[in-house]
């Protein structure tokens, strides 16, 4: 009952602050107006509640933990200020948004370089931290075709990402110690059920713009300096919120199904580039063919690199959750190329063969496996950061 009672207090401080912002402005003026929104109370509260778990059970462990955390913390302030501004900004334009949401793209990125490096102490903790950071990106939802998932999927979707770090810490520690399991439990709550209940109670749609309010401040352009030959184009700073971060999902490139679907719709002819076969390829006219198998091309047969007496191989999507890469021998091409984040791959019977992984999946399983080699890419922000690379594993 005491821990209550000092959450509700520390909002009281928190709100009271926001009140005296810009020496004294009154509850009718803009940002101590804004700080009284139902919405921003909410948002102290969970920052309050959940952050503060968080921050405390960090506080226990120390070091480079406790670094991170706090910078969670920045963060969650940063995404507050940024929900005030919205309330009283008018909403910009798509290369406009990511100098809105600098702010926050920075303080990102900052986590982000703390799991730069190897030997890292807490590398688990780092990455369950800074992996969830991605969840608070929901503020730059501007509507469906903006490319990203709906506030509330998008929270639960990141958080996906963060958890795979996060179970590494509680099985770590399970026996060890119990502030990193107290620290691991706290984190998750705080995004399922602590952002998502925010998001899903106050901006299942996104942020609300104001109509009336001033208009966002788009970077300003730089003049280039006089140089006697021409200089080549700096490269832009890494950004979460880049203008190719709300390119239309429509526009970007299709794969699989899709991408045959969209050559059979275009109304080019669907056997342009396909080769002719002539008369004397086709096997009832070839003279190098019998119908009689001798015994070595029979034995050749069964000794082939693709067949197994384990069984037939195989490479399937089961129930839409589960794709099987079964008894697979001599394969090195190998390739799941149309996957998602909510799918496994589970790897049986194989030998000497490479499976390809292209895009993301839940977790990948090798099971009485010989010479078996998994090429995987971790996922596009990661690269885009210059944190992950493509791994290979080997059995």
């Amino acid at each position: 009952m005491d821990e209550k009672l000092i959450q509700r207090l520390e909002s009281a401080v928190i709100r009271l602050e926001a009140l005296s912002v810009g020496g004294g402005a009154s509850v009718g003026d803009g940002v101590a107006a804004a700080a009284l929104d139902p919405s921003i109370i909410a948002f102290d509260d969970l920052r309050s509640q959940f952050v503060g778990r968080v921050l405390g059970a960090a506080e226990k462990i120390g070091g480079q933990v406790l670094d991170v955390t706090k910078i969670v913390e920045e963060a969650f302030e940063a995404q507050r200020e940024l929900l005030i501004k919205i309330k009283e900004t008018q909403k910009p334009s798509m290369s406009g948004l990511p100098e809105f949401l600098k702010p926050l793209n920075d303080v990102i990125l900052k986590a982000t370089k703390m799991t730069e490096g190897w030997r890292l102490d807490f590398f688990n903790h780092l990455k369950a931290a800074v992996d969830s950071l991605i969840a608070l990106a929901w503020i730059a939802y501007t509507g469906k075709d903006c490319g990203m998932s709906m506030p509330i999927a998008h929270v639960e979707e990141s958080w996906q990402m963060a958890e795979f770090y996060n179970n590494k810490v509680l099985v770590e520690f399970r026996n060890k110690d119990p502030n990193h399991i107290e620290w691991a439990k706290a984190l998750k709550e705080l995004y399922l059920p602590g952002l998502w209940d925010y998001v899903k109670s106050h901006y299942p749609l996104g942020p609300v713009w104001s109509a009336t309010g001033k208009v966002a401040v788009s970077a300003p352009s730089k003049a280039p300096l006089p140089t006697s030959r021409p200089m080549p184009p700096p490269l832009p700073p890494a950004s979460l919120f880049s203008s190719g971060s709300f390119q239309a999902s429509s526009s970007r490139p299709k794969k699989g199904m899709a991408a045959v679907f969209d050559e059979i719709n275009s109304g080019k002819p669907v056997t342009t580039g396909l080769r002719k076969v002539t008369d004397d390829m086709k096997t009832k006219n070839r003279a190098d063919r019998t119908g009689v198998i001798s015994a070595g091309e029979k034995e050749g047969r069964l000794s082939s690199p693709s067949f197994s007496k384990a069984g037939p191989p195989k490479l399937e999507l089961q129930m839409g959750r589960k794709w099987m890469v079964e008894n697979q021998i001599g394969r090195k091409n190998l390739v799941i190329d149309d996957c998602d984040a909510k799918q496994s791959v589970y790897i049986f019977g194989c030998k000497d063969s490479v499976l390809q992984i292209q895009g993301k999946v839940n977790n990948i399983t090798i099971d009485k496996c010989t010479k078996m080699g998994v090429v995987f890419t971790v996922s596009d922000f990661f690269q885009k950061e210059g944190i992950g690379h493509g791994c290979r594993g080997s059995l």
